[in-house]
């Protein structure tokens, strides 16, 4: 019992080395990044950290490398941990057994050691003064000579085979008292060696994972910056026909010539939210002959109910008061009371029933900018007032509760789903014959709208950051794609694809940098597919490294990181001109 319990111990020592010599080098990576990490990366400005991103990341990737298997090992090593436990506590109970099993022996062997003295002594005497001839002259017959021999040799060796017995059972009882002190030190102190190795991978790893909370902060960030350019380029900003120019810069159509060929331009259908009402789309429908009902269930779906409620219900604007349902309508400032006159009467009634049902929809207060809805202290009037008194008091319902009915100017051709009220939009092509009618047949195309088909480089300011108009030439587009090579396929700093443009400061890659990361020189031609749920599916381009196709939603992320100035796309469903 006690030579199996060592071999157990030295089999649990092999394997505690071994697990060391592995952690040793796995936490001797996590260590370094670590220290390399505290050593390198400092920075006291965004321009200095946006400088460092890549650095950051790899790190991070590295970081993340070296952690992953290990809290994997660490994994098995507990496991292994619970079944070394599990055969220390046997060991110990072998070892209490044993224990036991040596006091009770030595009980016994003390007994037997007064009994191996007595008989020591006896065999001795026996030996010492044992005459043979003494036998023969004693013994009365041949016999009885021959059965005192037989018994006098059997006693002496049964004598000599207990002292040998006994001496043996002594020696091995020392021997196993021996063994079993040093098995209890020696578990006593694989356990303190385990516990210990357990704590400091543990305490680590625990380490590591600190670090790269803080590197993912760091990197956050970093990336702020990025995402504001993103929000700023293709933002889904709250704005109605109401307050956009009628008439549209020329730089931005496709006729436009900017003096050079190739030359590429994007164009956005639409902007900026794409749900609900197309304001534009509504006035197309009405000029072809649809009520308002028509128009608002085209928009909204079937679902929904449009019911009677109580004109004199409040709804109070902040800033301005409280007004009745009715009063409130008729400042509303969204849809040019114009179009009345244009055929578009039934329009201006659809944008009535939606401003109520918007506002109510809120509780009954409402903010009275573009962010909720435009509401000015003075009515409307004209055709816009008339549109109100025709429908008075009626409401989009939705599920028995008047229905959050968002609406834009113009959606590019597709109406996008969302849901209020448990009850869920159509999304749809806009067209009176679907996706085939698009974008000949598309209602806001008909209605004129300025934003179904528009290259965008201006802020809603006017500010175009030095630019006057929204065309690239064949560098700047391969410039766009090197860019969509680091974002998407690595091999460069993702954090310095912005912009390279004192409009937006930062870190930006120049073209020479980032040509050589993504070897795209120019760009001789693009074709675009599009998808049946209204996003731009494929671009494809033909460059010097040949044919490169690239998804619609990966396009539209690279084209707004990197694009100059303030171009930019605002729909996931856009066009590539080239001339």
């Amino acid at each position: 019992m006690g030579n199996a319990t060592h071999v157990k111990i030295e089999t649990m020592e092999k394997m505690r080395k071994w697990w060391k010599s592995l952690f040793i080098v796995s936490l001797g990576l996590v260590l370094g990044i670590i220290l390399a990490q505290r050593m390198g990366v400092r920075a006291e400005s965004l321009e200095e950290i946006e400088a460092q991103i890549t650095e950051l990341q790899h790190q991070m990737q590295l970081s993340v490398a070296a952690t992953t298997p290990l809290e994997s090992e660490v994994a098995k090593l507990k496991k292994q941990l619970d079944g070394i436990g599990s055969q220390i506590k046997q060991s110990e109970i072998r070892m209490q057994e044993l224990a036991g099993s040596i006091t009770e022996r030595e009980k016994t062997i003390k007994n037997q050691y007064a009994v191996l003295a007595a008989k020591v002594r006896d065999y001795y005497k026996k030996s010492r003064f044992y005459s043979p001839l003494l036998w023969m002259v004693s013994s009365r017959s041949a016999g009885e000579l021959t059965r005192g021999l037989t018994y006098k040799q059997a006693s002496a060796d049964e004598d000599k085979n207990l002292i040998v017995r006994i001496t043996t059972e002594i020696m091995q009882l020392e021997e196993d008292k021996k063994q079993i002190e040093a098995d209890k030190a020696k578990l006593a102190g694989l356990q303190a060696k385990l516990d210990t190795q357990k704590a400091f991978f543990e305490k680590e790893i625990a380490g590591a994972k600190k670090w790269q909370a803080e590197l993912s902060g760091k990197i956050a960030t970093l990336t702020a910056k990025q995402q504001a350019i993103l929000t700023e380029k293709s933002g889904t900003f709250q704005t109605t026909v109401g307050e956009v120019p009628l008439a549209d810069d020329p730089a931005s159509r496709p006729d436009y010539n900017p003096g050079f060929s190739p030359a590429f331009a994007a164009f956005s259908f639409g902007a900026p939210h794409f749900k609900g009402m197309s304001q534009y789309g509504a006035l197309g429908r009405a000029k072809q002959g649809q009520g308002y009902e028509q128009i608002l269930k085209a928009y909204y779906g079937g679902g929904i109910e449009i019911r009677d409620h109580n004109p004199d219900a409040q709804i109070t604007v902040t800033g301005y008061g409280t007004y009745s349902l009715e009063e409130y309508a008729k400042r509303i400032y969204e849809m040019p009371g114009s179009w009345g006159d244009e055929g578009g009467m039934e329009a201006l009634k659809a944008q009535a029933v939606a401003a109520r049902s918007y506002a109510l929809a809120r509780g009954g207060e409402i903010c009275a900018t573009e962010a909720c809805q435009v509401f000015k202290p003075s009515p409307k009037g004209g055709k816009w007032e008339e549109a109100v008194n025709a429908t008075r008091g009626k409401v989009i319902y939705a599920n028995g509760n008047p229905f959050s009915s968002w609406y834009a100017s113009t959606s590019g051709g597709y109406q996008e789903s969302y849901s209020a009220n448990g009850y869920s939009t159509p999304g749809f092509w806009d067209t009176p014959s679907g996706q085939g009618g698009w974008t000949a047949q598309a209602y806001e195309k008909t209605a004129g709208s300025p934003w179904f088909y528009k290259a965008w480089y201006r802020t809603r300011s006017g500010d175009a950051c030095g630019r006057s108009h929204p065309w690239l030439n064949s560098e700047e587009m391969a410039d766009i794609l090197n860019a969509w090579k680091v974002l998407f396929n690595g091999g460069g700093d993702s954090g310095r694809v912005t912009p390279e443009s004192s409009c937006w400061g930062g870190n930006p890659y120049s073209k020479e940098e980032l040509r050589g990361i993504g070897g795209f020189v120019s760009v001789s031609g693009v074709s675009v597919t599009y998808a049946g749920n209204g996003v731009t599916a494929t671009v494809t381009f033909q460059t010097n490294k040949g044919e490169v196709p690239i998804s619609g939603a990966d396009f539209k992320k690279a084209f707004n990181l990197r694009s100059p100035g303030r171009i930019s796309l605002k729909s996931g469903l856009f066009n590539i001109e080239k001339k």
